[in-house]
């Protein structure tokens, strides 16, 4: 039986990867030019948290028998197989002396894979064997979010930090139902949303010295800056301007089908394999080719472009294996190019 896919979250889906991998793509120039610092910190207060609050939403079957080995195999085995394709690939791609690979440590953006896994098991933890109501499971989630920016120790290892800090995103996202999301698309809401992203920039503009390292959830407070009694409160703001903003990207979301919907099925091909071109991006001699201005357009038609190549039905069935581990696609693929040389073949006898 065919599953009819929800157009609302395929359209927020694609949008958001898109925007991952603009972010990641002018990265390069955050460093020369305020205003693409500006728009760079502006992305990374909602892109990622969106796709967190998204991914907790479509985790309300974690209790299902079968759930958890499910997602073990779409999440670890293709953390483990990527992790170590990313290090031999930096490895030729840097002139790195000598090939490490260490799984307990993620390459770049496989974090998302290894906390996504243990945001699922939390997710049980706290709602099934701990039995919390939503308002004590959200308190501690973000109480322990904010908390953990005291412990030095717990950064990339394993993605421990951005696992804890982030947690409270991904119960959220498991506790919002489609009205809420519908509420969202107000407007009222609407009109309030178009005016926060631009507040929000300008804010990222004129205050310089926000760190961005603040949106990555991958610090300790000692890292950021010194563990005082204002880094909660700077954690606690942070988290206040995610939600917000992610709900304003919300409120925005197309809910009917375009030509882009179909493409929401494949963000985790963008994902994982996008990471590719940006790294051999940053390396090019490109970066100094073109103002940051100038750049900041090409990107943006690079990532539209790259983003649908990723999402194309022949990449899809090509990386399948690697990815899904499973060649349903391929399959499917190959059929119809061969029931189509039939048809064609067929109608050239007449």
């Amino acid at each position: 039986m065919k599953t009819t896919r929800n157009y609302y979250f395929d359209n927020a889906k694609v949008i958001l990867i898109f925007l991952v991998v603009f972010g990641h793509f002018i990265r390069s120039f955050i460093e020369n030019d305020p205003y693409v610092l500006a728009l760079y910190k502006t992305l990374y207060t909602f892109h990622m948290p969106a796709f967190i609050i998204v991914s907790g939403f479509f985790a309300k079957g974690f209790h299902k028998k079968g759930y958890i080995p499910k997602l073990f195999k779409k999440l670890i085995l293709p953390y483990l197989l990527f992790q170590v394709i990313y290090s031999i690939y930096y490895y030729f791609l840097y002139n790195r002396n000598s090939l490490t690979i260490d799984i307990y440590d993620p390459q770049w953006s496989l974090w998302f894979l290894l906390s996504l896994f243990c945001w699922n098991i939390l997710l049980y933890l706290f709602v099934r064997k701990w039995n919390l109501t939503r308002n004590n499971a959200l308190f501690i989630a973000f109480a322990v979010g904010i908390a953990i920016g005291f412990i030095d120790s717990i950064s990339n290892y394993l993605s421990l930090s951005r696992t804890f800090v982030l947690f409270p995103l991904f119960l959220l996202g498991y506790y919002l139902k489609k009205e809420h999301f519908t509420m969202l698309r107000s407007n009222k809401v609407r009109i309030a949303s178009a005016v926060i992203p631009a507040a929000v920039f300008i804010f990222m503009i004129s205050v310089p010295e926000f760190s961005d390292k603040w949106l990555l959830g991958s610090k300790s407070y000692e890292q950021l800056g010194g563990k005082d009694i204002f880094s909660p409160l700077s954690r606690s703001g942070v988290y206040l301007l995610n939600i917000i903003m992610a709900f304003s990207f919300f409120s925005f979301v197309p809910k009917s089908r375009h030509f882009f919907t179909k493409w929401g099925a494949s963000t985790l091909y963008v994902y994982l394999i996008h990471g590719f071109f940006v790294k051999f991006f940053r390396e090019s001699p490109y970066t100094d080719l073109l103002p940051p201005i100038q750049s900041i357009f090409l990107l943006t038609a690079a990532s539209f472009i790259l983003t649908i190549l990723l999402s194309s039905r022949p990449l899809t069935s090509l990386t399948q294996p690697l990815i899904e581990l499973k060649t349903s696609k391929l399959s499917r693929l190959l059929n119809d190019l061969k029931n189509n040389k039939k048809k064609y073949t067929e109608d050239m006898k007449y």
